[in-house]
């Protein structure tokens, strides 16, 4: 036996003693928590269900649409009622400080439970539908460069993170633990966008570009929103830790309010009125009256050839160059 079989038997070992340290991070159990890779197969298969003329599974020969949505439902079906009742299992076997409250009787069975929950998810896929098509209304209508709606569901990655939302923000309001996270993690490492899906948004909800967009949690955001990119709907602090969970800690949106590019809006007593445009690069920690403008002093910039220098200088007026359309 060489030195590098030797050292690496000496290594395994050795991880092996570590795992006995009963941390959390130390179950050799993987039945214990949800499947991430089964859990974003599902997400990709409810794509078929929600848009059926747009996503197929090339797996199966379907003859009708009665014949696909029955496949692709009992798929689904079967994979969400075993990963939520691991979930339910995961958060209330001890680890945790207790279940969460769901529309499920806390007296039922885990099982019984988790049966429940994907049932009603289920139930609520046409709402989710009607949601999603005002959405789809406000992206077409809200940006001119896209040629038509097949261009907006196939390709555009905010109206893919709005509909990844949806979904788990049902699963959510149901009290499904961990499984809408991970969905949602999920559509913000395909897009860069990280929508919470505790976070509650309105109908014809319009993402344009949106890569570094952030909406936590506790975020309401009303109807008619429009939002473009790099926007952070955040927290104005997480100094309390674990003890602010469940406080409305992020901002609050009214309809007809668009958000432009670098805005930050931070804080859960923070609320912007209806029908205010926020400008590029603000910084806002408080509320802000209906039907208000708000933008950043403009800068100019200054050239200097002979130091070959660009140096910016704040200008005395107001610029109104960051509500133009993109």
């Amino acid at each position: 036996m060489g030195r590098l079989e030797m050292e690496m038997q000496s290594v395994v070992s050795d991880i092996l003693r570590d795992y006995d340290n009963g941390r959390t991070i130390d179950s050799l159990n993987p039945l214990l928590e949800p499947n991430k890779e089964i859990i974003t197969g599902m997400l990709e298969q409810l794509f078929h269900i929600v848009y059926p003329g747009y996503f197929k599974d090339g797996t199966y020969r379907y003859y009708n649409i009665q014949n696909m949505l029955a496949a692709s439902m009992e798929d689904i079906a079967f994979h969400l009622n075993r990963q939520i009742g691991i979930a339910l299992r995961a958060e209330c076997g001890g680890r945790n400080q207790g279940c969460r409250e769901s529309e499920c009787t806390m007296a039922e069975s885990i099982d019984a439970r988790a049966e429940c929950m994907t049932i009603q998810f289920f139930r609520r896929i046409p709402e989710v539908r009607a949601m999603l098509s005002t959405d789809l209304e406000a992206f077409y209508d809200g940006d001119p460069a896209a040629e038509n709606v097949d261009e907006i569901i196939l390709a555009y990655p905010g109206f893919y993170a709005i509909t990844v939302y949806r979904l788990a923000h049902v699963l959510y309001l149901l009290g499904v633990p961990l499984i809408p996270r991970i969905m949602s993690e999920h559509a913000h490492s395909r897009t860069g966008i990280d929508i919470n899906p505790g976070a509650s948004i309105g109908r014809y909800f319009f993402i344009d570009h949106g890569t570094g967009i952030v909406i936590g949690e506790t975020t309401s955001i009303g109807e008619h929103v429009k939002i473009y990119q790099g926007v952070t709907l955040g927290a104005l602090s997480t100094r309390g830790g674990r003890q602010l969970q469940n406080k409305k800690r992020h901002p609050t949106i009214e309809d007809n309010v668009t958000i432009y590019s670098g805005a930050s809006i931070l804080g859960g007593d923070t609320v912007i009125g209806h029908d205010c445009v926020i400008g590029g690069n603000v910084f806002i920690t408080g509320s802000v009256e209906p039907d208000t403008r708000v933008s950043v002093r403009s800068q100019e910039l200054r050239f200097d050839r002979e130091r070959n220098t660009v140096e910016a200088v704040e200008s005395a007026v107001m610029d109104a160059s960051w509500c133009q359309e993109l």
